[in-house]
């Protein structure tokens, strides 16, 4: 990297699903608008038809005049050649397709289990992972051979297996997992704050938080805006509200797959005293089936279930907008995303320092009510070529007892992935909260949703399945 004028314009980014239809679009845009950075991005996709529409539409991107931030987009063939040289790597996956997700979600319904993501937790998440952590083994292997100086980004989920399986495949990576819950969480609380304080145009990151717990399943003990406690007003707010929830600006959960009303943050803080720091949608499935009963009782809780159907017809848009943004007849909006990835980065580099959340091991014991070997979500410190992870603080032991069947999971599936382990797999199954039917019924249950990701798993599951 050289640096000149405060600003870094020659890194080299290997982004690892570089054929995104969405996720992509998202990160070139935010590239596009900070001016202290520009490189080269090597996209590296198995799909290389989706990286090279990409590459057109990156390079298309740059080119505009109100692109400050200006770079070159490139196809690699391999993940040799996506990394050799990388400064950052980026990983952003789809573990399987949207047929696969469809067992992984749809699947436990049968059995009365019902999820409202499926990518995280439950069943769906656990199945989810089988598939992915093969894939992060490959691919931490490969950075460990040709990028093992670089930057790791994840952002593909279920986030915290995917961040303990680089770490277990290559331990000296520098790797850290990225979510954007939290600032959601953080735009509520500004939210209400102005509503109640009567102070208008709160920004998100001037609510100050100190976050803790796993990914997805991460809270705040603590909430402050310019010094005034945000409890107390946070309290209030649901005790007159709590039956109605809230709903934010230009949001409604009727009418969003991914909207809430807040109603199961709102009880989760009414049963523990913290304020949970994630969508509804991921909360509800860390926790034992009461706001998943069934379909009634989640529409109860003003959240929905997001159906794999409408995932599929999302993406045919999506693909159909690949289309135009390739032959120029639509443009990417230049607009801020308001994540965080780029100014990480930035900072990585050195050209600024910032505290976000982040997703890492354990090691530091930032959690010290936790296991090292977990990979938990606190704030840390970024700097030039550091992350500093900030000490968070000990769970109240009720919300320690409600994460460590998801911690023992994580152990559990990372070894069942690594070694084709049927019992061990089964064994974790049963512990998730959200399954609560029998033992001879989630085997069954486990058997079918194994074997119709099987195509995506190693062949060391054949003779376990068959």
């Amino acid at each position: 990297m050289t640096y000149k004028d405060n600003a870094v314009k020659d890194l080299r980014i290997a982004y690892i699903g570089g054929g995104s239809r969405g996720w992509a679009w998202t990160f070139m845009r935010d590239l596009a608008l900070e001016p202290a950075l520009g490189g080269t991005i090597v996209l590296y996709d198995i799909d290389k038809e989706a990286a090279k529409a990409n590459e057109i539409i990156g390079n298309g991107i740059s080119e505009r005049e109100e692109a400050v931030g200006k770079w070159k987009y490139i196809v690699a063939d391999t993940l040799k050649e996506a990394l050799t040289g990388s400064d950052f790597v980026v990983i952003s996956i789809l573990p399987g397709t949207f047929d696969e997700m469809e067992s992984d979600v749809h699947e436990p319904e049968k059995y009365g289990i019902y999820q409202s993501v499926g990518d995280t937790a439950g069943p769906g998440g656990m199945v989810r992972a089988l598939r992915t952590i093969p894939m992060f083994v490959t691919i931490a292997e490969a950075i460990r051979d040709y990028a093992s100086r670089a930057w790791v980004i994840n952002y593909t989920n279920p986030m915290s297996l995917c961040v303990k399986t680089l770490y277990h495949v290559f331990p000296q990576i520098k790797a850290f997992g990225c979510c954007h819950e939290v600032f959601g969480t953080q735009k509520l609380l500004a939210q209400i704050a102005e509503r109640e304080l009567g102070i208008a145009d709160i920004k998100r990151d001037e609510i100050i938080v100190n976050v803790l717990g796993l990914n997805h399943f991460t809270w705040f003990d603590s909430a402050s805006y310019k010094g005034i406690d945000l409890f107390p007003v946070y309290r209030n707010f649901i005790e007159k509200h709590f039956e109605e929830g809230f709903e934010e600006k230009d949001k409604n959960w009727m009418n969003s797959t991914f909207s809430c009303a807040h109603r199961v943050k709102f009880d989760l803080f009414k049963k523990y005293g913290w304020i949970a720091a994630a969508g509804d949608r991921h909360l509800a499935e860390f926790m034992p089936p009461i706001y998943l009963k069934d379909p009634e009782t989640v529409a109860s809780w003003k959240f929905g279930l997001t159906t794999v159907a409408w995932r599929k017809e999302d993406l045919k848009k999506r693909l159909e907008k690949s289309k135009k943004l390739v032959s120029g007849e639509e443009k990417v909006e230049l607009i801020p995303s308001g994540e965080e990835g780029i100014l990480l980065i930035k900072a990585l580099c050195g050209l600024t320092r910032m505290i976000s959340n982040v997703n890492i091991p354990n090691t530091a014991g930032q959690i010290p009510n936790l296991p090292a070997s977990a990979v938990v979500e606190t704030n840390a410190v970024f700097s030039r070529d550091s992350i500093a992870p900030i000490f968070a603080g000990n769970l109240t032991e009720d919300i320690r007892q409600l994460m460590l069947p998801h911690v023992m999971n994580h152990e559990d599936v990372l070894k069942a992935a690594l070694t084709c382990d049927y019992d061990i797999t089964l064994r974790a199954f049963r512990r998730d909260p959200l399954v609560t039917c029998s033992k001879d019924d989630a085997d069954k249950l486990l058997h079918t949703m194994i074997t119709n990701t099987k195509k995506y798993l190693p062949d060391g599951w054949n003779s376990k399945i068959n």
